[in-house]
């Protein structure tokens, strides 16, 4: 009878013939792999940090000559900022801004930023569930429009501020109430995520709070410059297309906008002169706007904070504006 001991597969095992030689092999090999490991982490400890402190002297060098590490753009409300990309802001400015060239309240501003920053993510898809597309992913099926006037990020702003018009009193509504009276979405109670973001962007764009949205956002590529005068053409369509066709008054790479007739009261000019200045941050980047002055505020793509024009150096400042216009400026192949 074995004992437990001399069993097979336990320690006390004894080694099948000719493998003495090869388990002491082994144990040679695992003693040396036990020599190494100690160097091994030494090793990989050090290209860890090395690659860590490129990064942060990557990052610091980023920061000291105030290039953006990301572009953003962001409005600030009770404290905090919202942030959008460039591309979602672009498309922001021109939901809100069509609040006021209505005549809306900012509530409806902020009712259409929600809807859309829940169909889209703020971005004019040409996908979406079943048939949705454009920015409120809007259905062809369902008598929306065609694809091609969806896709129109204008229509289909117009489209959905058209639907919110007719319900009663939506102002006074929650936001997921007044948007899913135009929508007729499967998921209703998602917009209310979005109001705070929206609320915040709203009351920028309107002109309801003054120098709360900035963008932080690269150089213009040089490769992509044109003259001023189509640079000042591309300024003057987007006014056309978003604002209307409000009176402007060209001085050099500079577009000076009269916002007044946007509302037409003399007492809103203020107002919709924060709210053309934000605008045109809001869309810099596909306009390649580089400085935009209002009042006695300026913002450029070097300091993107809003910043009192008297700050600024004395061949910066510029010409004080009467209130309701904006100074607009634009990047140029003709300059220096």
């Amino acid at each position: 009878m074995s004992s437990v001991f001399g069993a097979p597969g336990h320690q006390g095992a004894p080694s099948a013939p000719g493998q003495e030689g090869t388990s002491l092999h082994a144990q040679g090999r695992d003693v040396r792999r036990r020599r190494h490991r100690p160097l091994r982490l030494a090793v990989t400890v050090v290209t860890v940090l090395a690659v860590a402190s490129a990064g942060v002297v990557i990052a610091l060098n980023r920061l000291t000559d105030h290039t953006p590490v990301a572009e953003r753009c962001s409005a600030e409300a009770d404290g905090q900022a919202w942030h959008l990309s460039p591309a979602q802001a672009d498309n922001a400015a021109l939901i809100a801004v069509t609040t006021v060239r209505r005549g809306m309240p900012a509530r409806a501003a902020t009712i259409g930023l929600a809807t859309a920053l829940q169909e889209s993510r703020l971005l004019n898809i040409d996908y979406g569930d079943r048939d949705s597309i454009g920015l409120f992913q809007q259905r062809p099926s369902q008598g929306w429009g065609t694809i091609e006037q969806i896709m129109d990020p204008v229509y289909s702003t117009t489209a959905f501020y058209d639907g919110l018009d007719t319900v009663d009193g939506y102002e006074d509504l929650p936001v997921t109430v007044a948007a899913q009276a135009v929508q007729r979405s499967g998921f209703p109670d998602a917009y209310a995520q979005h109001e705070s973001r929206s609320r915040a962007w709203a009351s920028a764009l309107t002109g309801n709070s003054e120098g709360t949205l900035s963008c932080e956002l690269v150089a213009v590529d040089p490769a992509t410059l044109v003259s001023v005068e189509d640079s000042n053409e591309t300024l003057r369509t987007r006014v056309v297309r978003d604002l209307g066709d409000l009176p402007v008054t060209v001085e050099g790479a500079s577009t000076v906008v009269d916002t007044t007739p946007l509302t037409g009261v003399p007492s809103e000019a203020r107002r919709t002169g924060w709210a053309v200045a934000q605008w045109a941050v809001a869309s810099a980047d596909a306009t390649d706007v580089v400085r935009v002055d209002v009042g006695d505020s300026t913002w450029t793509r070097e300091d993107p904070v809003w910043t009192p024009s008297s700050d600024l150096p004395a061949d910066e400042a510029g010409a004080a504006l009467p209130v309701g216009q904006v100074r607009i400026t634009v990047a140029t192949a003709d300059e220096g």
